[in-house]
């Protein structure tokens, strides 16, 4: 028997963080609204017009970082493509970025699974990898998803289709434009501990973000510039395309994996694997072995630093935070993974075991 999805309705404050879409999150009766390709694309662009509005400047930069990597790519393939380095930019994009992103913008920015020891191990941390996602078009949001997790309103509702989601940061992801004092002030605290420094209020209402222009801008540069110098020294050029290549790639990918992670709008969750019956959020094989992402396991237990609870299920990002624990850089966690086993994973074993016997 499929079970069915929990009704819930996220914190009030949850319900006007983000700034609305043209088309709405819902309709007079609170069923979903599920805008046309045509709708979608409208405000995509709409959203990206910084001569219409320079409170755009965020989504556009967050596109334009990514556009920048394209002639990486190009020359990849162009002049330096071999198997080997296909290979590396492979692994990079897919574990390394990947594992970062659950790692820094997943457990610790938005879910605060894990603390570090002092700021110079935040500040490793955050700049482990090529730079290409705002903190703040994912960690609001984040938290809005948890909210309203495949309900109206949640900034990727995979019921709405592909391109909601895939589009979303620009769409549905910024936050409103506006914000009271005190709910600005109650937004930016979201980000207090990831080490983002704040506009003032003024500066908000001028700019539409939390995050300076400015200072986005030259944090971007210098995490560019260094890797870009690390990258050339131990390899050349051709490193250097191949990485800032990769991260291109993963920077387009990690866009698709709310659709596919909450099973395309569809209720695939399997008995025995997907155990939280709250949304329809499922573990899969591939985005929970290069990235930790087991994505059921993290719904359930969404402060927990480890989200790959069964012996299969790999988990890269708990590795690192593990090892930095080890080593002194991370000073607590929080893990999950022995409540999850009594409460879920036995007691399903002990009735599998009753049936059949």
């Amino acid at each position: 028997m499929k079970p069915t999805i929990a009704g819930k309705k996220g914190p009030h404050f949850m319900d006007y963080v983000l700034e609305p879409p043209a088309y709405g999150w819902a309709d007079a009766d609170n069923n979903l609204i599920k805008p046309s390709r045509r709708q979608i694309l409208n405000e995509f662009f709409r959203r990206l017009n910084i001569f219409s509005s320079t409170k755009n400047w965020l989504s556009f930069f967050s596109w334009f970082r990514v556009l920048c990597l394209v002639p990486f790519l190009y020359l990849f393939i162009a002049r330096y493509f071999s198997f080997p380095l296909l290979a590396v930019g492979f692994v990079y994009s897919m574990i390394i970025m990947g594992s970062h992103g659950t790692v820094w913008y997943h457990r610790y920015c938005t879910h605060g699974a894990y603390q570090f020891r002092n700021r110079f191990w935040r500040f490793v941390t955050r700049n482990l990898t090529i730079n290409v996602v705002p903190e703040e078009l994912y960690v609001i949001s984040h938290h809005v998803h948890h909210a309203k997790s495949d309900q109206p309103g949640d900034p990727y509702n995979a019921q709405a289709g592909f391109l909601y989601c895939f589009l979303a940061d620009v769409n549905h992801q910024p936050i409103s434009q506006s914000l009271c004092e005190k709910d600005y002030d109650r937004v930016t605290g979201l980000l207090d501990h990831t080490g983002v420094k704040p506009n003032t209020f003024a500066q908000y209402q001028r700019w539409g973000s939390i995050v300076h222009p400015g200072r986005e801008i030259l944090g971007w540069f210098a995490n560019w510039g260094f890797w870009g110098c690390v990258f050339y020294f131990l390899g050349g050029w051709a490193l250097v395309c191949t990485l800032f290549a990769a991260a291109g790639f993963w920077a387009v990918g990690v866009r698709t994996f709310n659709y596919e992670g909450h099973g395309k709008g569809k209720d695939k969750r399997r008995e025995g694997t997907d155990f939280n019956q709250a949304d329809l959020s499922i573990n899969q094989i591939w985005p929970g072995f290069v990235a930790g992402e087991w994505h059921n396991n993290h719904h359930l237990y969404p402060s927990s630093a480890r989200s790959g609870f069964l012996r299969h299920q790999i988990d890269f990002a708990w590795y690192y935070i593990k090892f930095m624990s080890m080593v002194g850089a991370v000073s607590s966690y929080h893990d999950s993974r022995a409540l999850f086993l009594e409460k879920y994973h036995r007691p399903y074993v002990e009735h599998l075991k009753r049936d059949r016997g």
